[in-house]
């Protein structure tokens, strides 16, 4: 059955909690949920007892058509008489040894600690330790679309060990369409925290605690309507509905500032891009620059107030968030913009991908591409630069295929390309601990994880290229080499 991954994201080793928090409702709440969930059953109540009246209504009335089901039934009994069915269980004694006899003869333990050839005793051992997360351990996050509901799935991916399972997953309300990773935590007694910002079809944004098991609601959301103000006697409300707070409809895309913590921006198809200040739940200022569907957009890597937005208007704007109505860049291209991200080796450097096919490198300094690449025949829905390896460019798209190029001093070059069976690809993601292992999500076959370094053309091409960690924008940069060990020496890239 086709289960659509329409958004994945990574998280970091060393981040999620070693033994995660289960969730544990106490009687009152236990009753709470059940009386809410009554009272959702009882408002469709009305609609299902309408339509079994209808059903009634439409009953066979007794006539000419009960004599002939009588008569099929009559017709059925003798036809069956041939077989004497009712001596079935009387059958004389052949000879032949039959399988409840075979048996007979097994021995039979209380216990599987008593069977010898049971070697594998209980699988509560491998439940706990597959419950661990190890401090080498991955979390890979994806939006899940079943047939029934949609869901965030959390799997836990080990490079050393070559693991990679379903840890836990987390019931949403609605088709997810992007995720971002973030450790901002609004409550006063921690610091930092393992969170997921979820946009979906709808204008609220969810953020769920990735250290929290069977969680049944977000730990806080953005957006959504004001409360309703109870009109006075004698007055007249102005609307019947509450304002607006945030977004109008969907969400489609979201950028976490890493430099200023407790800023999440958000891309909606209300043509809007809107700043959130987590540490009060309020928008602190929304763009109004596009003129349709804003697809994505993403924070600079280095400096907390820069940011880019791509949208179906077939532009990408470059803010300065500190004024970003009066100070601002526009790029015009050939198609509805698909994906915008920033190059982290070249801080001044982005690239944009659009719906027909074209992939483009500019300089957030000038006007015109540094180049075009006709990348795919359809859309570029993914794209993603390798965490360390500079140069390293992956695309894929609703044409099935991944393609890994080489970009390096803007003359790409296409590495290697492989139809990945997985239908029109939605997205793909680079895990931030080795550069080379890609997860993609399409329109079936589930979450993938691919590391391309298995391929000898990408070896013979990145192998030896140097390698750089994005760890802070203050670090200091060094060199090393990008071997597939990972026990060479990384390096931090300076801002």
């Amino acid at each position: 059955m086709s289960c659509p991954v329409p958004c994945a994201a990574w998280v970091r080793r060393g981040v999620a909690k070693e033994t995660p928090d289960k969730v544990q409702l106490s009687e009152e709440e236990l009753k709470g949920l059940i009386e809410e969930a009554q009272e959702r059953l009882g408002d469709g109540a009305g609609d299902s007892d309408e339509s079994q009246t209808a059903h009634d209504t439409n009953a066979p009335v007794p006539g000419s058509s009960t004599k002939s089901s009588q008569n099929n039934e009559e017709l059925s009994d003798h036809e069956l008489d041939e077989y004497d069915l009712d001596n079935y269980d009387e059958e004389e004694y052949t000879g032949v040894l039959k399988l409840g006899d075979s048996l007979a003869t097994l021995a039979v333990y209380g216990s599987n600690e008593n069977d010898p050839y049971i070697t594998l005793k209980t699988t509560e051992q491998y439940e706990q330790e597959d419950f661990l997360i190890k401090p080498s351990d991955n979390l890979v996050l994806c939006g899940r679309v079943d047939k029934d509901c949609c869901s965030l799935e959390v799997h836990v991916y080990n490079h050393e060990e070559d693991s990679f399972y379903v840890h836990h997953d987390i019931i949403l309300p609605a088709y997810p369409l992007s995720l971002e990773w973030l450790n901002f935590d609004p409550s006063p007694d921690e610091s930092t925290g393992n969170y997921v910002a979820v946009g979906n079809m709808t204008p609220v944004i969810d953020i769920w605690d990735l250290d929290v098991v069977e969680s049944l609601e977000p730990v806080f959301s953005l957006g959504g309507k004001k409360e309703k103000k109870k009109k006075k006697k004698g007055k007249k409300s102005l609307s019947s509905e509450g304002t607006v707070e945030g977004h109008t409809d969907a969400v489609l895309d979201l950028s976490w500032n890493k430099q200023s913590r407790n800023v999440l921006a958000s891309a909606s198809a209300d043509n809007t891009v809107i700043l959130w200040d987590m540490a009060v739940g309020k928008p602190a200022a929304s763009l109004t620059l596009h003129t349709d569907k804003v697809q994505t957009l993403q924070f600079h890597p280095f400096e907390a107030q820069t940011l880019v937005s791509g949208s179906f208007d077939k532009s990408a704007v470059l803010y300065d968030c500190r004024n970003p109505q009066d100070s601002h860049r526009v790029w015009r291209f050939s198609g509805q913009v698909e994906r915008v991200i920033w190059n982290h080796f070249s801080p001044c450097h982005f690239l944009a991908s659009t719906d027909d096919g074209f992939v483009y490198c500019l300089d957030a300094r000038s006007d015109k591409p540094l180049f075009t690449l006709k990348a795919h025949d359809e859309e570029v829905s993914g794209l993603q630069l390798s965490s360390q390896i500079k140069g390293c460019l992956v695309t894929s798209s609703a044409d099935k295929y991944v393609k890994i190029w080489d970009i390096l001093g803007d003359r790409p070059s296409l590495v290697h390309s492989r139809d990945m069976k997985m239908g029109v690809l939605f997205c793909a993601a680079c895990c931030p601990d080795f550069p080379f292992v890609f997860a993609f999500g399409g329109e079936r076959e589930g979450l993938r994880v691919w590391d391309i370094s298995k391929i000898s053309a990408v070896n013979e091409v990145f192998g030896n290229r140097e390698r750089l960690i994005l760890a802070s924008a203050n670090s200091v940069a060094s060199s090393s080499r990008a071997g597939s060990s990972s026990n060479d020496l990384e390096t931090a890239m300076e801002s």
